[in-house]
């Protein structure tokens, strides 16, 4: 069970979804999802697990371009990465505890890689 946290962009409570053995915080307002260590690849790999983004792809979009994150669990601030097979997907990585901060949307479409993807990879806009 993860600790009372608030959302590492619009400050929200966050609340616990359990799914398959792993703890996942998802904001109870944008929906975005926080991971602690590797649980995001170890949720990579459960058949189903993108139900727990069950948020607005287009809300998690609008929080993507914020370059100011904190971490909700230590409170400094994470750094802004692109995943390195889905270029398009931007999160946030903790260097102090390891979490993963992915806004709406991102967590389902990481769970999917298909040849869309590789595509979509060439026309990724640059990291500023």
């Amino acid at each position: 069970m993860l600790a009372a946290m608030k959302c590492a962009k619009c400050r929200a409570l966050m609340e616990t979804v359990r799914v398959a053995d792993i703890d996942v915080g998802r904001c109870s307002a944008c929906r975005g999802l926080w991971f602690e260590g590797c649980d995001l690849d170890r949720l990579l790999e459960v058949p189903g697990a993108e139900d727990v983004d069950d948020g607005d792809a287009s809300v998690g979009r609008k929080y993507n371009d914020e370059r100011r994150v904190r971490c909700p669990r230590c409170d400094v601030p994470m750094v802004r990465m692109a995943h390195a097979q889905q270029s398009h997907i931007w999160y946030e990585r903790c260097g102090t505890c390891g979490g993963t901060w992915l806004d709406a949307g991102e967590f389902r479409d990481l769970a999917v890689y298909d040849w869309f993807d590789v595509v979509r990879g060439w026309f990724a806009r640059e990291r500023t």
